[in-house]
């Protein structure tokens, strides 16, 4: 069998990569080893846990209604099974789409795992008799897109259903008593957030001195208070997990932390220490392809390999591992397998913690302007000035512009608040189209809306916003 383009994995920048390429006129395979078209993102990460998130997050509300508000509506009910049953119902009901997709552009899916025999041949694992015997495929050009899995220390990969990972913990085998979470980072702390709205007592273990690694401290403040109030137990910061032992009942945990050694048990635990690149077992090195020392396939500023005939796309191909950086990167493959591309496309990628409150960050941070040693001037809107804010009883965020004081153009922006991933877009378009913070500040942003902050924010610069005082500079 062969065709034009091979694409190896379905997942967020496999199927938009398979799709563009169809819409150009190209013969299009798309190769993935799942029953489902959606990969990690779809199947066992963005949309079940941005699904259990919005639950967790009700189940806050509620809670705060009867807190502040007078309204009670008692204990949750908690249905396990029905829970469940709504996630696989919503990843088939979009993964089905996907399919209906590829089949209206003439995408031919086959679900097998590809191992490259050369530089233009793969050898498909299938159980699909129309491959002919050999199930061999030949292609002109094949796009990478085999994504990343969780990670896991050597000395923690324990076989034991009571230690999971991010797969395992969307499953929700059961809501555990005591769940500890073994990573800061954002994976950890979502799962974190849903378990304990679910009833979980949660505690977290981070190696390093703050949660969230390399988000500026400010923002982060912001969410840890919330945390510290959501989980039962104090936060372990410094914190290093040296063993896990299931003894049947429990599992044991040796700890060290800042004041020496510490042992206790729990019920399950999740590891949660970020996730590696897909790219073994690939036969890669049969092809030209390099990886680089943490095993990302290497690539330039228009996706290609070492490899001519190869191009790689999402986790796979580096930092950051998110699905719309994916899928960003999909669009300038098949511009350069076209042709079209001239010159490198910018990118301002924006990043999203999804717990509550969120966190998105978009283009400088104040974390890279000091090790670069830029000069920038933050300016920063608290949401307790925010009218909408303290309707919803939501005043626990900040919106923060970073300007560059030499332009006034702005830099970089971070929010964090109930919902601030949907309102990271106007400051993508604000910094990549080089705007100045005045032109933020002029727009007439829509009263009472949390959008207001980024006008507001923009204000406090200039020195002119109404709701906080700060004199004109």
């Amino acid at each position: 069998m062969r065709t034009s383009l091979v694409v190896l994995g379905g997942g967020p920048g496999g199927y938009a990569a398979a799709f563009l390429a169809a819409d150009q006129g190209l013969d299009v395979v798309l190769v993935d080893a799942e029953q489902q078209l959606g990969g990690t993102c779809l199947l066992r990460g963005c949309i079940p846990s941005k699904s259990l998130l919005h639950l967790a997050r009700v189940m806050g509300e509620v809670g705060q209604l009867a807190d502040d508000w007078g309204v009670d509506y008692g204990s949750p009910q908690i249905d396990l099974e029905r829970i469940r049953n709504h996630q696989q119902e919503l990843i088939a009901r979009l993964s089905g789409g996907l399919q209906q997709l590829a089949k209206r552009r003439e995408v031919r899916v086959i679900q097998a795992r590809g191992c490259f025999q050369d530089s233009h041949t793969l050898q498909l694992d299938s159980a699909d008799t129309s491959l002919g015997e050999d199930r061999l495929l030949e292609f002109d050009h094949c796009i990478l897109a085999t994504g990343s899995r969780p990670a896991c220390p050597p000395g923690l990969a324990v076989d034991s259903p009571r230690v999971m990972d991010s797969r395992t913990a969307l499953e929700l085998a059961e809501i555990p008593e005591r769940l500890l979470i073994i990573g800061g980072g954002y994976i950890g702390l979502e799962l974190g957030t849903v378990y304990a709205r679910l009833g979980s007592q949660v505690s977290v273990a981070e190696l390093t001195s703050g949660l969230l690694p390399g988000v500026d401290r400010d923002l982060v403040k912001v969410l840890q208070r919330q945390l510290e109030s959501l989980f039962t137990a104090p936060l372990m910061l410094e914190t290093r997990v040296d063993a896990i032992e299931d003894v049947g009942s429990h599992l044991q945990v040796s700890m060290t932390g800042p004041d020496g050694p510490l042992d206790q048990q729990f019920d399950r635990a999740l590891i949660a220490v970020g996730r590696t690149p897909a790219s073994a077992d690939l036969g890669l090195e049969n092809t030209q392809v390099v990886l680089d020392d943490r095993g990302f396939v290497v690539t330039d500023e228009q996706q290609r390999t070492a490899d001519a005939a190869i191009l790689a796309v999402g986790d796979v191909s580096g930092e950051p591992m998110l699905a719309h950086h994916a899928s960003f990167q999909a669009k300038r493959a098949i511009r350069a397998l076209q042709g079209t591309e001239n010159e490198p496309a910018t990118e301002l990628v924006p990043a999203i913690v999804f717990t509550d409150p969120e966190i998105a960050w978009v283009g400088l941070t104040q974390t890279a302007a000091r090790e670069q040693q830029r000069k920038v001037r933050p300016a920063v809107y608290p949401w307790a000035a925010s009218g909408r804010a303290q309707a919803l009883g939501r005043t626990d965020g900040l919106t923060r512009w970073l300007v560059d004081p030499e332009t006034d153009r702005l830099v970089g922006c971070g929010i964090v608040g109930a919902g601030a991933g949907d309102l990271i877009a106007e400051a993508v378009l604000a910094i990549e189209r080089g705007c100045h913070v005045q032109d933020v500040a002029e727009l007439i942003h829509p009263h009472p809306t949390l959008s207001e902050t980024l006008g507001g924010a923009a204000e406090v610069y200039l020195g002119t916003a109404t709701e906080v005082y700060k004199p004109r500079r």
